[in-house]
């Protein structure tokens, strides 16, 4: 069976931090927030022009301190070429995984690309599709191509689609109760998944701003999914829990994704009242496999001795989700939990 890369699936929420916080080397060390599987200092939107000298102070002197942290995915959101290569010129710049890099189009991504080749840390890439360009799909095949390149694509991990952005563009706002699919961008976003998905690069899902709403997020990352896109920006500690929990999956999708691997599985068979087709499912069931084994198992699945769920035809065994957020039930410091809090300026992010 060909292996399928699916890194991505590791991202969960990312959760953007302003570079100019002076927690930046706490949170990378999960001393604060230790549930979060990304985070994305950022020196870009989140970061007022006068105060990018603070931010990049910050980071360079947190650098040197950050420890292994497994389970954890440390990126650097840059600002433009001559930022990143400032950053990369750190000491400890080693000890993060990857950049994100904004407004990428196919004339500006190669001066990002001679940045990285230089350096000798392997680090991997999430290119943001954020400009006008990213309204035009003549455009963005053309960044596909350039992006095809076998030592370019290696590094790919995803593309993150700028929703804030693209927003700006049109001149328009969100209604807090409406999902970004329920809005202009949404065919948009559309067109992005059918460009870049079937040749084989992943994309995360934009920033839901409408932080006091988790019943409108929830609805978008069911939307996410149903339209491939995997990973989520968030902008405020207590989305992260709101989108992991909805990659979760149901015990009879764990079950499908289980039967359409094995290798006695028919060529179609029907199996909770869906139609199964391994040679057309397959891609999706590892997947599937590989989310329950990140995300755990809704609910329904004996329990083994070790107190963990078997998964029917599989070796993988997940709790089940049955608490919020892995049990979290106290107020994350630093950022207001309520609509009556005021949050902090620095920690609302611009995607």
């Amino acid at each position: 069976m060909e292996a399928q890369d699916n890194r991505h699936l590791r991202l969960g929420a990312s959760l953007y931090v302003p570079a100019t916080r002076d927690d930046l080397l706490q949170i990378a060390n999960r001393e604060k927030l230790e549930t979060v599987r990304s985070v994305i200092f950022c020196t870009e939107d989140a970061v007022r022009t006068d105060d990018v000298g603070q931010a990049l102070a910050n980071l360079e002197n947190a650098l040197p301190g950050m420890q292994t942290s497994p389970g954890l995915l440390r990126f650097v959101r840059v600002r433009n070429p001559h930022i990143m290569g400032r950053v990369l010129q750190m000491r400890g710049i080693s000890r993060i995984d990857g950049f994100v890099l904004p407004k990428i189009t196919a004339t500006n991504l190669g001066g990002y690309l001679a940045l990285i080749s230089g350096h000798d840390g392997p680090f991997v890439i999430m290119p943001t599709l954020e400009t006008a360009e990213a309204f035009d799909a003549t455009e963005m095949r053309r960044l596909r191509d350039c992006m095809s390149d076998s030592a370019v694509r290696s590094r790919i991990l995803a593309l993150r689609i700028g929703g804030n952005d693209l927003f700006n563009l049109l001149g328009v706002r969100r209604s807090p109760s409406r999902t970004i699919y329920e809005t202009g961008i949404g065919h948009t976003i559309a067109m992005l998944a059918s460009t870049f998905k079937p040749h084989g690069f992943n994309l995360t899902a934009p920033v839901c701003e409408v932080i006091d709403h988790p019943e409108v997020l929830r609805r978008e990352v069911r939307q996410d999914l149903d339209h491939g896109l995997f990973g989520k920006t968030a902008i405020h500690p207590s989305q992260v829990g709101v989108i992991e929990d909805q990659y979760a999956v149901e015990p009879e999708e764990v079950e499908m994704a289980a039967r359409i691997l094995r290798p006695d599985a028919p060529a179609v068979f029907r199996m909770h009242g869906a139609m199964c087709e391994p040679a057309t499912h397959r891609k999706v069931a590892q997947a599937i496999l590989e989310r329950a084994s990140l995300y755990g198992i809704v609910a329904g699945l004996p329990r083994c001795e070790d107190g963990l769920r078997a998964i029917p035809g599989s070796p993988l065994r997940q709790p089940i989700r049955t608490t919020p957020w892995m049990g979290a039930t106290t107020p994350l410091e630093g950022w207001g939990t309520s609509s009556g809090d005021a949050l902090p300026s620095a920690s609302i992010m611009a995607q």
